[in-house]
């Protein structure tokens, strides 16, 4: 996967890239450190899917678009087909540098994925979040973004913290 996608803004481009960098599980876990919404662990889980597909390609099932504006990483999505279904997509993660929300960098990132999914054969992207209350704008984002609540699991992560899956079907076969 090697595509560019360039969209300007007022005062910058947004590069849309699918090609992997050695320099991205190290980008991936700082980006995602500077959110403040993951814990080490799963900070460090970020940068091992990004080193997993560098290392296996898409037979890891792990695929990824990463935004830059200038030689700056700003934010990125995970996701992949989910084993054992014949046309669904999980978005494992999405995350946009704190100082860079809010530009349009998250709803570029969730369009190419969707437009990568649907090429690909994929007719449905499920989304898991959490459903603290830092999560509010997170949850708004993926409505926007035209995706509806499938299910809630009561304090999946922990008491008080619930699993809150979204989908968004892109097509029906």
């Amino acid at each position: 996967m090697s595509m560019h996608t360039k969209t300007g803004t007022s005062q910058r481009t947004i590069v849309l890239r699918t090609r992997l960098k050695p320099t991205d599980p190290d980008a991936v876990r700082a980006l995602v450190a500077a959110t403040g919404r993951f814990s080490d662990a799963e900070v460090a889980i970020a940068g091992e899917l990004v080193d997993e597909c560098i290392l296996r390609g898409t037979e890891s099932g792990y695929w990824f678009v990463v935004a830059e504006i200038g030689e700056s990483f700003v934010g990125y999505a995970c996701f992949g087909p989910i084993p054992c279904t014949t046309a669904s997509f999980d978005l494992y993660w999405i995350a946009v540098e704190p100082s860079s929300q809010n530009g349009g960098i998250g709803r570029r990132l969730i369009e190419d994925v969707e437009r990568q999914v649907a090429e690909s054969g994929g007719t449905r992207i499920y989304v898991d979040t959490s459903g603290r209350e830092a999560y509010t704008a997170t949850r708004a984002f993926y409505e926007r973004m035209g995706y509806e609540r499938a299910a809630v699991l009561k304090d999946f992560y922990a008491p008080g913290d619930d699993k809150v899956i979204f989908a968004k079907v892109l097509r029906q076969d």
